[in-house]
């Protein structure tokens, strides 16, 4: 028995998230059905994260265990001729057994894209969040230093989300602007709450409007309170980047 590894990446627009649901496509359902095929027997694969409808991904990782003879080394291009082009395997490896694509994990970077234009850009449509009100970047960015540490998310969690602990660890949050009228935050942690990230995006944008400031958005953290938080920002921004373990980062 033979434990591999892939990175995926993918264009999220088409499929309702990653993990396999019973009435709509998922990118999780797609894999297991296509790679089927080249290993000559069913697949259930394990994710690194669990990302929503419409959510990108350039390194998802992905394990499963196959009694397939097939090279590691060639799975990408085997793939290539399987998968449909908004999902390409990037990368595959042979791991120990116990390796598993989330409970191996030690933690994750996500990225969130803005387009800050006056007019929309039809070709980012599916790619990043049409903000038209001019955003302070700096001014999130210095807000955004509030998440770095350990701490109760619950002002940023989703309403119904899962019955897990709401205590998170974040190693760094930036914002920057990535030119062409691009906006880029990036928050790299140990794990996140559903929808975690674009409820912090939500609220840093009412900062970069100037409709709160960085002392405010400190004090939502500290409240607890999703109700005072702002806006969840539309799914098609977030890109789940990089996956680590044991001090390997899986670069995009």
């Amino acid at each position: 028995m033979r434990n591999i590894k892939l990175i995926l990446a993918y264009d999220g627009s088409a499929y309702h998230g990653y993990q396999r649901q019973a009435n709509a496509m998922t990118i999780q359902q797609l894999v297991e059905e296509r790679l089927t095929k080249l290993f000559g027997h069913p697949l259930k694969i394990n994710g690194s994260a669990r990302t929503d409808t419409g959510v990108h991904a350039y390194g998802q990782v992905i394990n499963f265990f196959t009694q397939g003879t097939i090279p590691a080394e060639r799975i990408p291009l085997a793939a290539k001729a399987l998968l449909p082009p908004d999902i390409v395997v990037v990368a595959a490896s042979e791991e120990p057994l116990e390796f598993h694509a989330r409970r191996s994990a030690e933690s994750k970077i996500y990225r969130y894209r803005i387009v800050n234009t006056r007019l929309p850009n039809p070709f980012e449509r599916n790619y990043a969040w049409h903000c038209i009100a001019k955003l302070d970047t700096a001014l999130m960015h210095e807000a955004a230093q509030a998440v770095v540490g350990t701490h109760d998310f619950s002002a940023f969690r989703a309403t119904g989300g899962p019955p897990v602990t709401p205590v998170r660890t974040i190693m760094s949050a930036t914002c920057r602007d990535a030119g062409n009228s691009v906006i880029e935050l990036e928050f790299w942690g140990t794990g996140f709450l559903y929808h975690m990230v674009r409820n912090m995006v939500g609220t840093l944008v009412e900062v970069g409007r100037h409709r709160l400031t960085p002392g405010g958005f400190g004090a939502i953290l500290a409240g607890r309170d999703r109700r005072a938080a702002g806006m969840t920002a539309p799914a098609q921004g977030l890109y789940l980047v990089e996956v680590k373990y044991e001090n390997e980062i899986v670069q995009k």
